[in-house]
């Protein structure tokens, strides 16, 4: 169910195999097999196949990830590539950036992204700034909606199932003359998901269970004016609400205990972004220019006053960009782009309005050298209002061997994370002179197809140094940019088409990721001390192993399973400031999907099949067994 680059033969031979055209690697469709930066692309038909409903349950078998999150649905999710911490990961929708300007440290929250419009995900590890700017430490993720083709096309979902869970989704799509068009709803809904163990609770103590409903909105219209012109559109509307059991520390003890009662977290995101799209010199030629807008609301109500607040953010980002093909294989890709954001919050503690902007320029060049050498280099600098000029770069070759089937690849760049408005402006711990999170990193690989591209294996080291990490002095409390880190492992895979009608894949991913801190510097809520000087970085659990399997035993049957083990980690204790070895967990999934004709499929699937009860983070209980049903139709 999870991709790996190979040839359009191996494609035939292994439904595993990477689709042939990757864009998040480059900024532009480029075949797969001439990336060497690791990609890992997520379409349409395997999140269907899976019954895959939210984006979070669809990264959790990628290799390189680790993906942790409060409780059930709709709890706060949080995504951590290769050892990096959750906020140095870039999230773009329909290339629009999704982050919350409003959040303290600027990570995103993948809780609220549901995949119901969602046409492919493509997860790109490894420093990315040199293309994407700010945020890019860990990789980028890019979620892609469905876009429109051929007849007019209807499609429509209805699923339920256990925690009092009752999805829906309608479609209608095409495309007509000039015009393709692509508009979505989306319906999720439970309501009584237990997420709260009994051992944080005094006897007798009301555990009650998370409430989530979730509703998405999202539209795409794609416009081809002229033989030369086209113009493109997306709007997405997500409105949501969480119930969910905060932490209280009442007297006389202030011993932390779950709230009597929920609260409710409302999240509201509007995503929008007109592009106009110029072609020239017989295709050579393409230029893009256009203006994206997020804006997002974060409120949270209910009797617990502590929590209650509301955080509001915004962006506007104004872009062009020009992509020349100077001759076969060879392209350079310049553009430039202005982002304006502001964020307010109000608390019962306090109050913050604040707003930055930067510019940035980039340019990528791309050669090939026969059908063997493959290069993309980049460049970019960014102007920060806040903290100045920043520079980063990466470059990634491949190296094709067709007479083996074998594939090197390697890249080499730099990161770099720009402080979050609240950590440079919040009162009491905000610090205007904060400088941006640094890192470099390398990595280094091959893949193999043996037996004529029905096996395929691989296998990638990585390795990132980051610096300037933002933590507070423990005098003043002050954000300060103290510590380091380093990360390092290895990736590594196998997928087998066992029989036409049977496909396999493994994935193996080792994760080292350590923390320096000067002497006597603290070590803060994100790192156990392994010295004084040396720390484990929490939530990087080092063993990560999946397996993902498709089988069609007859045409109109599919059936699906996945298995993901995650070994130990550490993190902390949900009341306090221990530390704790978390117990690591292994969760088995299945699927069905059998067609009944060609307008209707009933599906069902049974996730965590045995059972397994394990808590990611310390004190939120994972989503037990449950089952569920539904019948999808399409005209």
């Amino acid at each position: 169910m999870i991709a790996c680059a190979g040839s359009a033969r191996a494609q035939e031979a292994a439904a595993l195999a990477l689709p042939d055209v990757v864009v998040s690697a480059t900024g532009t469709p480029t075949p797969a097999e001439h990336v060497g930066s690791s990609v890992t692309v997520i379409t349409a038909d395997q999140l269907e196949r899976a019954q895959l409903r939210t984006v979070p349950d669809a990264l959790k078998t990628v290799p390189g990830l680790n993906v942790v999150q409060t409780g059930g649905p709709g709890g706060q999710t949080s995504v951590f590539i290769r050892g990096t911490n959750s906020n140095q990961v870039k999230v773009l929708i329909d290339g629009v950036e999704a982050s919350d300007p409003s959040t303290p440290n600027g990570a995103f929250d993948f809780g609220q992204l549901l995949t119901a419009d969602v046409a492919r995900i493509e997860v790109l590890r490894g420093p990315q700034s040199g293309l994407y700017g700010s945020d890019a430490i860990g990789g980028v993720i890019s979620v892609t909606t469905k876009k429109g083709e051929g007849p007019a096309r209807f499609t429509g979902m209805v699923e339920g199932g256990s925690f009092g869970t009752f999805n829906q989704a309608v479609g209608v799509s095409g495309s007509a003359h000039q015009l393709s068009y692509a508009f979505n709803v989306a319906h999720y809904s439970s309501s009584d998901t237990p997420v709260t163990p009994a051992n944080i609770a005094p006897a007798g103590w009301p555990l009650n269970p998370n409430t989530y409903d979730n509703w998405t909105y999202s539209t795409r219209l794609d416009g081809q004016l002229s033989d030369s012109f086209a113009v493109n559109f997306i709007a997405r509307y997500t409105s949501s609400q969480l119930g969910y059991t905060p932490d209280i520390y009442p007297p006389p003890f202030y011993e932390g205990l779950p709230a009597l009662e929920r609260s409710t977290s409302f999240a509201r995101q509007f995503i929008t972004k007109g592009e106009g799209v110029w072609t020239a010199l017989d295709g050579n030629l393409v230029s893009t220019f256009g203006v994206s807008a997020v804006d997002l609301s974060r409120p949270t109500v209910g009797p617990n006053e502590d929590v209650n607040g509301t955080y509001d953010g915004d962006r506007q980002t104004y872009y062009a960009r020009s992509n020349i093909t100077f001759l076969p294989g060879q392209s350079l890709l310049v553009g430039v782009e202005r982002k304006e954001e502001s964020m307010t919050s109000s608390t019962a503690y306090s109050e913050l309005t604040a707003n930055t902007g930067s510019t940035g320029v980039y340019a990528e060049l791309q050669l090939a050298l026969g059908d063997r050498f493959f290069l993309a280099a980049n460049v970019r600098n960014d102007d920060d209002d806040s903290f100045g000029s920043h520079a980063t770069w990466r470059i990634a070759p491949a190296f094709l061997i067709p007479e083996t089937g074998t594939k090197l690849k390697a890249s080499y760049g730099t990161g770099f994370k720009a402080p979050s408005l609240y950590q440079l402006y919040a009162p009491y711990y905000g610090n205007a002179e904060l400088k941006p999170e640094e890192s470099e990193g390398y990595d280094i690989g091959f893949e193999q197809q043996v037996f004529g591209g029905r096996v395929s294996f691989g296998a990638t080291w990585f390795h990132n140094d980051i610096t300037n990490l933002i933590s507070y002095d423990p005098a003043t409390y002050v954000n300060i940019n103290v510590s380091s880190a380093r990360t390092q492992g290895v990736e590594a895979f196998v997928a087998v088409a066992v029989t036409d009608r049977l496909n396999m894949r493994f994935d193996y991913t080792y994760t080292d990721a350590i923390g320096y801190l000067p002497v006597d510097a603290p070590f803060g809520a994100s790192c156990a001390p392994l010295s004084d000087t040396t720390c484990t970085l929490l939530r990087r659990p080092n063993n990560k192993f999946s397996i993902t399997a498709d089988w069609k035993p007859i045409d109109p049957l599919t059936l699906s399973a996945s298995l993901v083990y995650v070994s130990s980690w550490w993190d902390i204790v949900r009341f306090t400031s221990d530390y704790v070895d978390q117990p690591g967990y292994t969760v088995v999934n299945l699927a069905a999907n059998y067609q009944l004709n060609q307008n209707a499929t009933v599906f069902g699937r049974i996730d965590n099949l045995f059972d397994e009860r394990y808590e990611n983070p310390n004190g939120f209980l994972a989503t037990g067994l449950g089952a569920f049903g539904g019948i999808r139709l399409t005209y």
